[in-house]
């Protein structure tokens, strides 16, 4: 039987994410082990700048985000879906929660990787159930817990 695997495609336009790809494809894995999902994830490393662009055109909201979440529109067999990435959006919120950055951004791909799933934070029991899911997969790679 074949391996049930998640393969990540990373794309870095910020030299704030060099030596960070590694520990975001563990981050990945971890959240596709843990919801039991196999296929391929497309993940944008990129700057406020070109993450800014991409929240203008598909949020219709002006500057950057710390994480845009672009479920499938269906056709690609074990495609889930593309994740961006802000750096400075991530490094700035790490500083001012005054966690570590690797940790945080291991937090937004997860939270990201979730929302492709189907996951949301709209109401407050959604929040609960994604959030609960968030802990759980980030304990199982060594991240406190990023609510507390």
């Amino acid at each position: 039987m074949a391996e049930r695997t998640l393969e990540v495609d990373l794309i870095a336009n910020s030299l704030l994410w060099r030596g960070r790809e590694e520990l975001l494809s563990s981050a990945l894995a971890a959240a596709a082990a843990a919801e039991g999902k196999h296929g391929a994830v497309s993940v944008l490393l990129g700057d406020d700048a070109s993450i800014a662009r991409l929240n203008a055109q598909f949020r219709g909201k002006p500057g950057p985000t710390n994480v845009l979440a672009f479920p499938p529109a269906g056709g690609e067999e074990g495609f889930l879906g593309d994740i961006a990435l802000s750096a400075e959006t991530i490094a700035e919120e790490a500083q001012f929660q005054g966690k570590r950055f690797e940790d945080h951004a291991a937090h937004v791909i997860v939270h990201g990787f979730l929302h492709l799933l189907g996951y949301d934070h709209i109401d407050p029991r959604e929040a609960e159930s994604m959030e609960a899911r968030e802990r759980a997969i980030l304990a199982s790679i060594g991240v406190d817990d990023p609510y507390a």
